[in-house]
């Protein structure tokens, strides 16, 4: 089954064990004393998969896995603690501090961070259109929403086909569908294509050196004139767009290229295309780790939830040959898995982030 329809069987197998109270928002119920993971669209599939498995082994409720963005996911974990709250969010980057700062005004004191694994980052397009090789500056200088002028000045980016970009690029439209800033793929994005793109321009390193802020706000600010899209939290919708709109481009998680490449190709990023081999190396720009926070208060009060997790990182889920990674998840190495199956099994907190 590939990931689209695994996907899809999965949200609606879920729907129907949560409908019971739940609304339209994908609130938990209230009285709800099951495992509620929540976040991440690019967790959503090996989180549902681990879901299903520890149901199949553990018996009892199958627990229950929402999509709704890594911010939207961590903001509903940080809530608060006790019934009706998430006990996992799902992230596709990591914890903000501002974001465990709420939790911790709103109770949750204690949290466990886990490191799943890794994706990548895919800047990809249909199979049918033209293969690109983007060097990171690119992605700045299309898709930035102000760049340098020829005064030095920061103005409107006024560039509409690639060529006007890099001359070594064809003149194809800038129209890349991407997606929403809830998303923890586009905060990756950002992080490791936008900022490391603009801080090889000289004029944005210049504003780096000087205005940290002024940097970041620069860098992490898209197009408003549809050359960038929006294109909601479902990953799959994106390869989809691509397939009926040719020569456009779309940005999106590794695992989803996977299951796709029969319709979507991807494109390299300075000169290094995206695999298995190349997201776990580090040699792909683009590449980034997988995370699930658990509510440490949770454990022993949620039924299942230590054993939830531990299923999560085991060899037969999360190690090398596992059943996530025929789902597309890259394995951490067998060290660093082992590190993180530690903090697991003594659900040590994590510190506040930087």
């Amino acid at each position: 089954m590939n990931r689209t329809l695994f996907a899809a069987a999965s949200a609606i197998a879920l729907v129907a064990l949560g409908a019971c109270g739940d609304n339209a928002g994908g609130t938990a119920p209230a009285g709800a004393t099951g495992i509620l993971a929540v976040g991440s669209s690019t967790v959503f599939p090996f989180a549902s998969r681990v879901a299903e498995n520890f149901n199949r082994t553990a018996g009892g409720a199958t627990p229950r896995v929402e999509s709704l963005g890594t911010g939207g996911g961590i903001q509903k974990f940080c809530e608060g603690v006790g019934r009706g709250t998430a006990d996992i969010a799902n992230a596709s980057r990591p914890m903000k501090k501002s974001e465990f700062e709420l939790c911790q005004k709103n109770g949750v004191t204690d949290i466990v961070e886990i490191k799943i694994g890794y994706d990548g980052i895919v800047v990809a397009t249909a199979r049918t259109g033209e293969s690109l090789n983007l060097r990171l500056q690119d992605l700045y200088l299309g898709l930035a929403k102000e760049v340098p002028g020829a005064n030095g000045a920061f103005v409107a980016n006024p560039a509409t086909t690639w060529n006007q970009v890099n001359p070594g690029l064809p003149a194809q439209r800038i129209q890349v569908y991407g997606p929403p800033p809830t998303s923890g793929t586009r905060d990756a994005f950002l992080e490791l294509g936008m900022a490391p793109g603009a801080k090889l321009i000289p004029a944005l390193a210049a504003v780096d050196e000087a205005d940290g802020d002024r940097f970041e706000s620069l860098a992490h600010t898209l197009r408003e004139d549809n050359a960038w899209i929006d294109s909601g939290e479902n990953d799959n919708a994106i390869v989809q767009t691509l397939t009926r709109t040719p020569g456009s481009i779309g940005v999106f998680g590794y695992s989803f290229l996977e299951q796709n490449m029969d319709s979507v190709k991807p494109l390299s990023i300075d000169g290094v295309a995206p695999s298995a081999a190349t997201i776990g190396d580090g040699s792909y720009p683009l590449a980034r780790s997988l995370y699930i926070y658990v509510k440490k208060q949770h454990v022993g009060v949620t039924p299942g939830l230590q054993e939830f997790v531990m299923e999560f990182m085991s060899d037969a889920s999360a190690g090398r040959g596992g059943y996530l990674q025929d789902r597309g998840l890259i394995p951490l190495p067998a060290d660093e898995l082992a590190a993180q199956r530690a903090i697991a099994t003594s659900m040590t907190p994590m510190t506040a982030p930087q």
